[in-house]
């Protein structure tokens, strides 16, 4: 032993040779890229570092060593392995074969950011984890072939919506069979088969599995997909518009949209569309004109992260669009099963026939955007949503009226105009819904008012009877009275209790209206399920309790209220969903576990019955070989044991022998434990009866779900019915503010009218409260239509006719309005010009935007219009500006005769209410003026704004004082008042000169024809006298036409120098 240490020692002290020198390291790479190519394996490098002398330091002439994070960035950035001699370059590499199954899914999914499960880690490959690492702060790194990243599986949810928000496309490829199915299997020896799962998109997040309805979700947001298909067309006048169709799609509510209609160049109508809806993708059916692509690029520019896909429609030029569409409803048709737990074959049949008519009935270029629609979400599998009817509606109808942008950006309706929150809009003071599917319908009604009498009375109506049962509602006169109305009854006083409980349930349980179409989409969880089905039972149960059916003796008239409530609780989805949930285990549910999942039968999924009696059978033959080992080692008291998740051990002391066949797991000091090899093999029979079960149990899961679909449409109504009435509660909350009252709506045969008392902001109301000044409004088609509104800056002007419009919005959204009393006439439509902004991305300037949209106005609006215009003109010279307001109020009131609010700084624009008199009505914003007499400053008069409405034209604009506010410079503003003084001067002095030179032209009208007749009365031989009197006509004539009244002066005294020279010289001749 000793002398193997005095070896070792020996060889320890005896001389080393001497080792080659280190091979100079390679310059480090700063950036690499790692091809996707299955040719070849790139490193492309945007540049290196040039190599340096190193860096001494002032305390010894050694080098710095680098430091720890430089070497760790040296060692990142260094390529994973040495580059290869340029001669052996050209070697192919070679893949492992999970690198290889991932090359042959990225072939198949070239658009797709792919996902990779391995084990308990999803894994990023190639330019996907190059991705994934900036988007997620992930790391990233070199392993055989490829660069890779990784996230664990229970993070999957996380990160997914992480890379959707940032606009990627989101593919997750999992194991398609397990380890114990594999292991019996004949491939045991292959990789596990994978393929694409699930695919993501902002669009289809919440509708997709796994992931859809989290808490973190997109909330009540809407994620529209809405696609757009064009068509040039060549107007009268030569322009080239266009006939834009487009279907948008709520994939996660089941929501469809659809519509067709003529744009201009400023797509306007198109630019509509997308502010409503807010759309999360765009799909663009090329070839689209340039003005279309350009405001739809705009709208998905890169801080949006809206994803931006095109499809090509020249298959759909000789109508191909239609027979595509049709083959789809034609083959859901032949695939919905006919066997049904919950069979209604009549009613599905009705409303398949009555889909395919309504496609029929689609416009052409809708259709062609329909099948687009569904070419691109069969990538997704939620093609069958566009088949099932529930909710397909047209964008504008006749009953609603669509605002347009400038009226939801210029009014605020949706979002404010300083950071674009919902904070501060006409949305957020109405909205005072309990449940998320209620504030996204409440959002499209603020969006789209209804121009339909009838339809506005029956909300009104609704409204008033909640409010009535509120208890503590606003004095008799803003109710409908009873007296009024013979239909009317006395309202139930538990009605408004009813829907509170009801709705605050609802809101606290998940979204059903999204959960009603995870379930139709096959993607819910059995949790998601039954907590969705049990809220649509709960609450159609309490409303059941109101007693409203057709044949009981109710208190509430056949209204819109009864027939929500009514839908709400049809008998048939009660029923429905009370079945449905009695065929599932709802503890199981809760768990997650889908083995115990579902109730079955020999008639109802007679393969879930087999899969349990086997792995019952199974469990019970590994449970029995515990008494044959009992016998075999003597031991009546040994049971099998479950250790870490390692179950059937057989725990022995270490002194007891055991067959060597026997496989040790695990041991302490004291004890060993054992799995015999006949566990082994019950326990791999075991694990694959399980298997088979959960495929099995999953199976039976999806065929359930896809039962609903048969009912989806009538679950959709109730769901729409809850919505409407948590809308209708909500605006009857907003009935009990201090000073609301109910409208009045005219007959549409009587006279367009606004006729408003004390009107209120309703947005700023809520800011100054009891110091709001309101104002009437009182316009009258055979009377005054028009309104032109002056005043200083900051005096309220378009504070007051904002008023105007959002009081209209607010009552034929059928909600009460903050007024005293409130007669209006229905409306078609809202048009403004508010504001002055370009669009530089557009390439049109400020005025051209004034006038573009002052176009749009004079072309659409009629007389059942109102019409807000304010300050138009102020984008180009004073002249210009005022010459095109005048000329388009002119044409407004000659032409159209619609309902007018005009806010100007043009005094001369109020001319008009001479030219039109009754119908023209001048008013400016009150104020008072003190000044102080000691001083001549124009800053020295003491302003106080009194915003209040009243006849007259106002004489100053005080902008002096509004400069003062924003903190001009004082010697900037001193400037800008003697700059002011000076053109007032001047202008005073042009007037006062333009008189006396029109009174100089009635003494002396020396005209052509005067000219020649004193050329007749002089004796033609006295030619001396000709070029004098051509003199003194010209200077004359300069005189009266220069502007300059100095210059005219000036000529007028050489004029009369010349006139006493020609009268000496003629008495002379006499």
């Amino acid at each position: 032993m000793g002398k193997q240490k005095q070896q070792v020692i020996s060889r320890f002290f005896a001389p080393k040779p001497k080792s080659p020198p280190p091979p100079p390291p390679p310059p480090p790479k700063i950036s690499a890229t790692v091809t996707f190519s299955p040719a070849k394996r790139r490193l492309t490098s945007n540049f290196t570092t040039s190599r340096k002398h190193p860096k001494l330091s002032p305390h010894t002439q050694n080098p710095v060593p680098p430091s720890l994070h430089q070497r760790f960035l040296q060692k990142l950035l260094e390529p994973s392995t040495p580059q290869q001699h340029p001669a052996s370059s050209s070697k192919p590499p070679t893949y492992t074969p999970l690198e290889q199954q991932v090359l042959d899914l990225k072939a198949k999914h070239p658009d797709v950011l792919l996902m990779v499960e391995v084990g308990y880690k999803y894994r990023f490959f190639g330019q996907d984890a190059e991705h994934a690492s900036r988007v997620l702060g992930i790391y990233a790194h070199m392993d055989h072939n490829f660069l890779t990243a990784s996230i664990p599986t229970f993070r999957l949810n996380v990160h997914v919506r992480r890379l959707v928000t940032a606009g990627y496309k989101v593919g997750v490829v999992k194991q398609t069979e397990t380890a114990a199915i594999k292991a019996h299997g004949s491939n045991r020896s292959a990789p596990f088969e994978r393929g694409l799962s699930a695919l993501y998109t902002k669009a289809t997040l919440e509708a997709a599995p796994d992931l859809g309805g989290a808490e973190d979700g997109c909330g009540g947001e809407s994620n529209y997909l809405l696609c757009v298909v064009e068509k040039s067309v060549l107007d009268e006048k030569g322009g080239v518009d266009a006939r834009i169709g487009i279907v948008a799609v709520e994939i996660s509510t089941g929501d469809v949209v659809f519509g067709e209609f003529c744009d201009g160049f400023l797509r306007s109508a198109l630019e509509a569309v997308v502010l409503n809806l807010s759309p999360a993708e765009l799909l663009l059916g090329d070839p689209l004109s340039k003005q279309t692509e350009k405001l739809l690029l705009d709208f998905a520019g890169p801080a949006s992260n809206v994803r931006v896909e095109r499809f090509s429609r020249d298959c759909f030029i000789d109508g191909g669009a239609l027979a595509e569409v049709m083959t789809l409803y034609e083959n859901m048709h032949i695939d919905s099963p006919s066997d049904s737990i919950l069979s209604n074959d009549l009613t599905e049949n009705r409303s398949q026939k009555l889909i395919i008519k309504e496609v029929m009935n689609m416009p052409d270029l809708a259709v062609q955007a329909l099948a687009l629609t569904i070419r691109h979400l069969k990538e997704f599998g939620f093609e069958r949503i566009l088949c099932s009817g529930a909710s397909i509606r047209p964008f504008s109808s006749n009953t609603e009226m669509t605002l347009s942008a400038n009226a939801l950006q210029q009014l605020e309706v949706l979002k404010n105009n300083s950071d674009g929150s919902e904070i501060g809009s006409l949305l957020q003071i109405m909205n005072r819904t309990l449940t998320i599917f209620g504030s996204r319908l409440l959002r499209h009604w603020v969006s789209h008012p209804l121009c339909d009498q009838t339809l506005i009375s029956a909300r009104l109506h609704a409204v008033s009877e909640i409010a009535q049962s509120m208890g503590s509602c606003n004095s008799v006169k803003n109710l409908v009275r009873v007296e009024e109305d013979p239909d009317v009854a006395i309202v139930q006083p538990e009605l408004a209790y009813t829907l509170s409980l009801v709705l605050t349930t609802l809101g606290r349980a998940p979204d059903i209206q999204r959960g009603i179409t995870r379930i139709f989409h096959c993607t819910a969880t059995p949790s998601e399920f039954v907590a969705v089905i049990q809220a649509i039972l709960s609450a159609g149960k309490q409303l059941q309790q109101l007693n409203i059916g057709e044949g009981n003796n109710n208190t509430l008239r056949p209204n819109l209220l009864k027939k929500l409530i009514l839908t709400a609780s049809s008998d048939s989805v009660i029923g429905n969903a009370a079945k449905m949930l009695s065929s599932l285990n709802i503890d199981s549910a809760d768990l997650g576990d889908l083995t115990k999942l579902i109730i079955a039968s020999e008639g109802q999924f007679p393969e879930v019955i087999r899969a349990r009696e086997a792995f019952k059978l199974a469990v019970e033959k590994l449970d029995s070989m515990i008494d044959f080992y009992r016998k075999r080692l003597g031991m009546k008291n040994l049971e099998f044991i479950s250790i870490s998740g390692t179950t059937h051990l057989i725990e022995l002391s270490t002194d007891v022998k055991v067959p060597s066949n026997w496989v040790k797991v695990n041991s302490t000091k004291k004890t060993i434990r054992y799995h015999p090899p006949e566990v082994l093999t019950a326990l791999d029979k075991l694990s694959l009866a399980k298997e088979e079960l959960t495929v099995a149990c999953r199976a039976a899961w999806n065929s359930f779900l896809t039962e609903f679909s048969k009912h989806y449409a009538e679950f959709q109504a109730a769901v729409q019915a809850l919505a409407a009435l948590d809308c209708l509660h909500s605006l009857a909350i907003l009935s009990r503010n201090k000073g609301y009252v109910c409208p009045v709506f005219v007959d549409d045969h009587e006279p367009v009218q606004i006729q408003i008392s004390s009107g209120r902001h309703p947005v700023l109301e809520t800011t100054l409260q009891d110091n709001f000044v309101p104002n009437d409004t009182n316009m009258h088609a055979d009377g005054e239509y028009c309104q032109i509104v002056t005043g200083p800056n900051m005096g309220g002007k378009s504070c007051y006719i904002r008023q105007v419009a959002l009081i209209v919005i607010m009552a034929q959204v059928g909600s009460f309005v903050p007024a005293s009393s409130a007669k209006l006439h229905v409306l078609d439509r809202i048009y403004t010009r508010m504001g002055a902004s370009d669009s530089i991305q557009q390439g049109r300037s400020t005025f051209l935007e004034e006038l573009s949209e002052t176009s749009h106005i004079l072309n659409s609006c009629t007389e059942h219009s109102l019409v807000i215009i304010d300050e138009l003109g102020r984008g180009t010279s004073t002249h210009d500006g005022m010459a095109i307001a005048h000329a388009t109020l002119h044409y407004l009131l000659k032409q159209k005769r619609s309902m007018v609010l005009f806010v100007t700084h043009y005094p001369k624009i109020a001319s008009l209410a001479t030219e039109f008199p009754g119908s023209v009505a001048a008013y400016h914003v009150s104020h008072l003026i003190s000044h102080d007499a000691s001083k001549n400053s124009n800053l020295d008069h003491d302003v106080t704004y009194l915003y209040k409405l009243v006849p007259g034209v106002s004489e100053r604009s005080f902008g002096f004082k509004v400069a003062q506010l924003a903190q001009l410079p004082s010697h900037c503003i001193s400037r800008a008042i003697v700059m002011a003084s000076k053109l007032e001067a001047l202008v005073n002095s042009r007037i006062h000169g333009r008189s006396t030179k029109e009174l100089l032209l009635d003494t002396l009208v020396i005209g052509q024809e005067k000219e020649q007749l004193m050329a007749q009365s002089l004796d033609r031989p006295h030619k001396e006298f000709d070029m004098a009197y051509k003199d003194f006509y010209l200077n004359l004539k300069a005189a009266t036409q220069d502007d300059d009244w100095a210059k005219s002066f000036h000529l007028l005294e050489h004029a009369r120098s010349i006139a006493k020279k020609l009268i000496g010289r003629s008495m002379q001749y006499v």
